[in-house]
């Protein structure tokens, strides 16, 4: 035998092996290393179901090639059975829950199997493809993305954070871009062109046709977070007075219905706002009925410039499906629909969230090192100076530290304790802020009950901790001494946590994002500062 038929039985006989230990990706990389005809003579010398996994394994570049080697009946049936082919059969139930999609895509992906990870990312609603894209790394992101057609990448666009979306939007060519953002609603639109840089966005802007250039134009003039900023002009406005027959017969010349309606907006000629007709009403309503006598005159409107949290708030508190917009001057603008206060709910809460760890809630997840490196640097340096403060005050009392090591085995009790009263409140605060529950009015109130909740735990831990360190250490003095400095640091911490949130916001700093880095330094401050005082004054 040959050197070379030995060496197309070696490599028979490991990919057969490497199918039954299911190693797919050394199947795969054996397939790499193949020429055209190299892998039709190994095919050739498979059974049925070990043609068609190796098969499956064949990157979509090389397919082409291959196709043009193989017996036509072959070709046929490895292209009907394979994974890439919609009239294939779905995988097991038990399969696909062990397997999540990242999983299925990054696979197909390393494979070169595009149009498997296309299949895969069809399958899935676009706000959860755009979460998939999100989790893969920028090369094999961008990979996928650019084989998407038009209309699923303007779907997906809207439901990707905004850093993710502005980096794959500028990687499509104009055209596509242009098609891509013909799919979206002109709020989800406007969400588009401000995440991209100026120079896209405008071009976007521009490529757009006069009536849809002059709305976003419109939409764009307010701010991001009011109610202009989440509004959209899709709604159906009828005067109030048309018989209800005449908006019945109106309603049925349409094709659809905006998206989430559940009222129409009524007006009079110069385009105020007067009132809402709900389409409840509408329906069990006499056709005579005049839209004035049916209508609800009492549900008032949202002013262009409310911010998003008191939008979100009116929502919640009424239960609403949509609101009517107005300027100041009471003309209808537009109106905003509960998916749009959802939006907004949760890009707040992330906000909060990530703020509190100094990160940005819309950045991308696999963005470079240094740029990651960079954002994170700058909290952890705000951080540093506050450590630095409170090491400042211990260096104040290096002697009493010297004496008594005690001291320095309980003083972190001292400042936990207080870190965790103050943060207790100081989360209460920023909900109540956030919901419009605190502000000047009832803020001695809070106060009172806020330095009674801390002036009882004190007393309570402040026996307790002082129990523990006299039987630890069979000393009165220090019993006595972090006693007394718990019950401070508990008083001064809710104190803390109760004007911290009031303070910043007064200064236009959001208290999710600085709120505990501050408290966390003034407990500190207090506690090491009250403990290793009262340790100087009264065991030294």
């Amino acid at each position: 035998m040959s050197e070379e038929a030995l060496s197309a039985v070696e490599i028979q006989e490991a990919v057969a092996e490497a199918l039954v230990k299911g190693k797919l990706k050394r199947v795969r990389r054996i397939l790499r290393e193949l020429t055209a005809q190299e892998v039709v003579d190994l095919l050739q010398q498979l059974d049925e179901q070990q043609q068609q996994l190796v098969w499956n394994q064949i990157g979509d570049e090389a397919e082409q090639d291959i196709l043009l080697l193989l017996d036509p009946a072959l070709a046929e049936h490895l292209l009907l059975h394979s994974n890439d082919n919609p009239d294939s059969a779905e995988p097991e139930a038990d399969e696909a829950e062990e397997v999540s999609p990242i999983a299925q895509v990054r696979e197909a992906l390393e494979a070169g199997r595009f149009k498997r990870a296309l299949k895969i990312l069809g399958k899935l609603h676009p706000a959860q493809a755009a979460g998939l894209l999100e989790a893969l790394p920028p090369t094999e992101r961008s990979s996928i993305w650019s084989r998407l057609d038009s209309a699923r990448a303007g779907r997906i666009l809207v439901h990707l954070r905004e850093e993710v979306g502005a980096g794959l939007a500028m990687e499509m060519a104009d055209g596509k871009l242009l098609d891509a953002a013909r799919q979206l609603d002109l709020d989800d639109l406007v969400d588009l062109i401000q995440a991209l840089p100026f120079g896209p966005g405008r071009q976007l802007l521009l490529s757009m046709d006069v009536k849809k250039r002059q709305q976003l134009a419109d939409m764009l003039s307010y701010p991001e977070e009011s109610a202009g900023g989440l509004m959209n002009i899709d709604h159906i406005s009828v005067r109030a007075d048309v018989r209800v027959g005449s908006v019945l017969r109106y309603l049925r010349l349409l094709e659809d219905l905006p998206d989430h309606t559940d009222k129409l907006m009524v007006v009079d000629r110069e385009n105020h706002y007067l009132g809402v007709l709900r389409l409840s009403r509408l329906v069990t309503s006499l056709a005579d009925d005049l839209v004035s006598e049916v209508m609800d005159s009492d549900f008032k409107a949202l002013d262009v410039l409310t911010s998003s949290q008191e939008v979100a708030r009116q929502f919640e508190d009424l239960d609403m499906l949509s609101a009517a917009v107005t300027s100041e001057e009471g003309i209808l603008l537009g109106r905003i629909t509960v998916d749009d206060v959802m939006d907004s709910i949760r890009e707040d809460s992330e906000r909060a969230i990530m703020g509190m760890a100094g990160l940005d809630d819309e950045a991308d997840m696999f963005a470079p090192v240094l740029t990651s490196t960079r954002r994170r640097s700058v909290w952890l340096g705000c951080n540093l100076i506050t450590a630095f403060l409170a090491a400042s005050v211990i260096g104040q009392f290096q002697g009493a530290l010297e004496q008594i090591v005690a001291l320095a085995v309980l003083m972190p009790v001292v400042a936990s304790m207080g870190g965790i009263a103050g943060s207790q409140t100081l989360t209460l605060v920023i909900r109540g802020l956030a919901l419009g529950q605190v502000d000047i009015g009832n803020l001695k109130v809070l106060l009172g009950k806020e330095l009674g909740i801390g002036t009882l735990n004190g007393l309570l831990w402040a026996v307790l901790v002082a129990g523990v360190a006299i039987l630890w250490f069979g000393s009165l003095g220090i019993g006595w001494v972090i006693g007394m400095a718990i019950l401070i640091n508990l008083v001064c911490a809710v104190l803390a946590g109760l004007l911290i949130p009031l303070i910043l916001r007064r200064f236009g700093i959001d208290p999710a994002l600085a709120g505990s880095m501050v408290l966390m330094a003034v407990t500190d401050v207090v506690g090491f500062s009250s403990f290793l005082g009262l340790a100087t004054v009264f065991l030294l």
